[in-house]
This record gives C-alpha cells, sequence and structure tokens, in this order.
C-alpha cells in the first residue's frame, strides 16, 4: 500500500478561536483543501502536520466540544 503527502506549503492557516492570545495551547487549522483538514501547533509553526479526512473533521471538533 503506498502513501500520498499532502502539500501544505501554500495552505492559508486560521488560527482556532479557543486561542487564549497568551501563547498558550493552540491549534491552527488550514482551509480550502479538497478532502483534507490539515492541523499544526500554532506555537510550532515549522513543526509537523497532522492532516485527517475532511469527513473525520466533524467527529473529531464535536468530541473534543463534548469533553
Amino acid at each position: 500500500m503506498g502513501t500520498s503527502a499532502t502539500d501544505v506549503s501554500k495552505a492559508v492557516w486560521r488560527t482556532s478561536s479557543y486561542t487564549n492570545g497568551e501563547n498558550g495551547d493552540c491549534v491552527e487549522v488550514a482551509d480550502g483543501l479538497v478532502g483534507v483538514v490539515p492541523v499544526r501547533d500554532s506555537t510550532r509553526r515549522d513543526g509537523p502536520v497532522l492532516v485527517m479526512s475532511a469527513a473525520a473533521w466533524a467527529p473529531f471538533v464535536a468530541g473534543l466540544k463534548a469533553r
């Protein structure tokens, strides 16, 4: 089984609305990529990016909100 990487070099990132403005633990999400939602740590913008399917994004967010 092969793997494919998602190119996020030109992604437009937005910071979570839950950001506290004090450089706390925050995530950024990139919109507009077909079929996937990239997520990264806003304090490590050059760090790794988690890329999940768009279909998995809504349940992921719902699970976080339920906490």
